[in-house]
């Protein structure tokens, strides 16, 4: 990492960059937040295709290099406006493996971007670390598809193993195919084989990284109509796979880039990003294969951290830096989930994470209109920048949410929950949200009512315990609440005085 030499002045907090010199891309990445889970600020990528010209001349065209140059040039310019901290510049196999790469090195060098080119071993690690920053219990094999190169990686217990680069890069592909029908295959088949890997994905999942790969599965999402816009955590068997090259092969280009959401600079290599996965796929023995949003960029960072701070919980250091910054009350969050956790002690641990989760985003529809907070944290928990939470997770936030911003019968969920949870997963996080709802109206949002007074169940009755000099806390429209969360429940409300 380098201190760029123009920042003069301090930044109000630590701001961190990551230019991505890839093959097929050129993209800055401005974050900020917590280090566990930073957000990101600002992100843009210029297609430059720097590895188009590899399998024919060795060599970055002169054309691809222009494009990089003006890429360059305006990423160190919006660098050091922004007054950004810390600057990584990354390149990998384009830069590494073309005769001219120093040419590009030393352009960057020129405008105080000091580039690092990562090995095909370091480019597969930072995609493996990646993925375990965005799915921390994952257990299979990585495989991150560039412009220039295929790299995997083997995960397994929160910890990186045996990894390998290929040159099987998106833009080699058509190169490879054109020689004669099924060389891919036979290219793939060889490679692995040789590296000692054919078969050791079998019954695994095959996690995603990669642009183009992030493309297909938003094709797929398309064709089947999935009823979220996230690629992350998207899965696609191996069958199906198959038939999307049968449907790119036979859909026109121009049909193909007017889908909503996919990267019409991607749909030219979308038939060799699919080819290469199927071949891959079938070499590993892979079970089936889940799309990850984060790859090497966020592997870089994860890499970096103390060991303590990667064990943190993402999804729970996420809703905590949400939750403070939408909400009103920043420690709210958590002394609600403690106060209302005795009411639900059979839900099993992934549950409870959800549960907790649910509590700190709980007042994050504070600031919209009245009429639309159900409707905005139903938003949240859909779309928000969540990981290590799949789509059912997702559905049943949003319930906990809606729940607890709108108080409603929890029958008729909004859509498209009913599409993507059970209907009894459903009810738990609507009773969650009675709970929520009920613990804020109690407390106006403070600490001490909530440390104070005690929620729990006692045979048929959901008792809250409040002390006798705090009685006034139980009001007109804390009994309603408390009501309310006990019939659903299929129980009494009583108030216990101590």
């Amino acid at each position: 990492m380098i201190r760029l030499p123009w920042l003069s002045r301090p930044v109000t907090a630590a701001h961190s960059a990551i230019i991505d010199i890839g093959s097929n891309s050129i993209r800055l990445v401005v974050y900020g937040g917590p280090d566990r889970m930073p957000a990101t600020l600002f992100n843009e990528k210029v297609l430059a295709g720097l590895g188009r010209s590899l399998a024919d001349t060795g060599t970055i065209d002169a054309e691809a290099m222009t494009v990089a140059g003006t890429a360059l040039r305006r990423f160190a310019w919006l660098v050091r406006e922004m007054q950004v901290d810390v600057v990584r510049t990354v390149a990998t196999a384009a830069v590494r493996d073309a005769s001219n790469g120093h040419e590009l090195v030393a352009l960057a060098d020129s405008l105080g971007l000091s580039v690092e080119t990562l090995t095909g071993e370091e480019e597969a690690q930072a995609a493996g670390y990646g993925v375990l920053s965005a799915i921390p219990d994952a257990n299979g094999i990585v495989g991150d598809l560039g412009g220039g190169s295929l790299e995997l990686v083997r995960l397994k217990n929160g910890k990186l193993g045996d990894r390998v680069s290929f040159p099987l890069g998106v833009l080699r592909i058509g190169a490879i195919r054109d020689r004669r029908p099924g060389e891919l295959d036979r290219v793939v088949q060889r490679l692995v084989g040789d590296a000692g890997w054919t078969g050791r994905g079998k019954g695994l999942p095959f996690y995603l990284v990669g642009g183009s790969w992030r493309t297909l599965a938003r094709l797929d999402m398309h064709l089947t109509g999935y009823p979220l816009p996230i690629a992350h955590g998207y899965t696609m068997s191996l069958n199906r796979i198959a038939q999307l090259q049968r449907i790119i092969a036979e859909t026109p280009r121009a049909d193909l880039k007017a889908v909503p959401n996919l990267s019409g600079g991607r749909v030219p290599t979308l038939d060799n990003a699919t080819a290469v996965l199927a071949a891959m796929a079938r070499q590993l023995g892979s079970a089936t294969t889940m799309i990850s949003a984060y790859g090497l960029r966020e592997g870089l960072l994860y890499a970096s951290l103390p060991p303590a701070i990667r064990r943190q919980d993402p999804l729970l250091v996420a809703a905590h830096d949400e939750g403070a910054r939408q909400g009103r009350f920043v420690e709210h969050g958590d002394l609600l989930h403690k106060w209302m956790a005795p009411l639900f002690p059979d839900d099993a641990p992934a549950a409870v994470r959800l549960r907790h989760a649910a509590c700190l985003l709980a007042d994050v529809g504070w600031h919209a209109n009245p009429e639309f907070r159900a409707e905005r944290g139903v938003e949240i928990a859909l779309h928000g920048n969540w990981v290590a939470i799949d789509a059912t997770g997702r559905a049943i936030l949003a319930q906990a949410l809606h729940s607890c911003l709108c108080g409603g019968s929890g029958d008729n969920p909004p859509e498209p929950l009913a599409k993507l949870a059970s209907p009894a997963a459903l009810q738990a996080a609507h009773r969650w949200g009675l709970a929520m709802r009920l613990g804020q109206r109690l407390s106006g949002g403070v600490a001490t009512p909530l440390q104070r007074t005690d929620l729990r169940r006692k045979r048929a009755q959901v008792e809250l315990v409040v002390p006798a000099d705090d009685a006034a806390l139980y009001g007109e429209a804390v009994q309603k609440r408390h009501r309310a969360l006990a019939t659903a429940l299929g129980m009494e409300a009583s108030l216990v005085s101590r």
